[in-house]
């Protein structure tokens, strides 16, 4: 699914969409191999996190809060940095393979950050999963697919997950 460029409608996806996606991303880990740890970053990457867990059968889930938006709602301001909170939540990860999960990726900066973090929590391998790409936001040097090991779609838009929903 691809908004047109300059798009201001928000893409609303559906349960059926991520469910679909989760599968498919759950498919594409599993032919690597199924990760030690996943982790959720807060606040939107945890029920992603979940959906991946359970569809590939690991027990190990814990969440980090890095938070790159100032407030919920289109075209959010965004922090200078991801912000951080609570990194202690991600406790020993040493040697493990960890799976880091969140539902969209605008900048790319919160994965990268979150990789750092998981990292320096001593994981031996960090690969990272994302539902939605928005490509609008996209700053980094590497193309999305260079930088993130899983992505379920690319948009250019806004995207709201069912769980947003009022």
């Amino acid at each position: 699914m691809t908004n047109v460029a300059g798009d201001r409608t928000p893409t609303m996806l559906g349960w059926d969409g991520i469910t679909a996606t989760a599968d498919r991303i759950a498919s594409e880990v599993r032919a690597d191999k199924v990760p030690d740890v996943l982790v959720g970053v807060l606040r939107g990457g945890v029920i992603p996190a979940v959906l991946l867990a359970h569809a590939l059968g690991v027990r190990t889930v814990r969440a980090v809060e890095v938070l790159h938006t100032t407030a919920d709602g289109v075209d959010a301001v965004k922090s200078a940095a991801p912000q951080v909170a609570n990194a202690i939540s991600l406790g020993d990860l040493t040697g493990a393979d960890v799976l880091v999960v969140d539902d969209i990726a605008g900048s790319g900066d919160t994965a990268a950050r979150t990789v750092e973090l998981v990292r320096t929590a001593g994981a031996a391998q960090v690969r990272t999963a994302v539902f939605v790409v928005n490509v609008g936001n996209w700053r980094r040097t590497q193309d999305p697919g260079q930088a993130l090991t899983y992505i379920g779609t690319v948009i250019d838009s806004w995207v709201v997950f069912p769980w947003e929903r009022s």
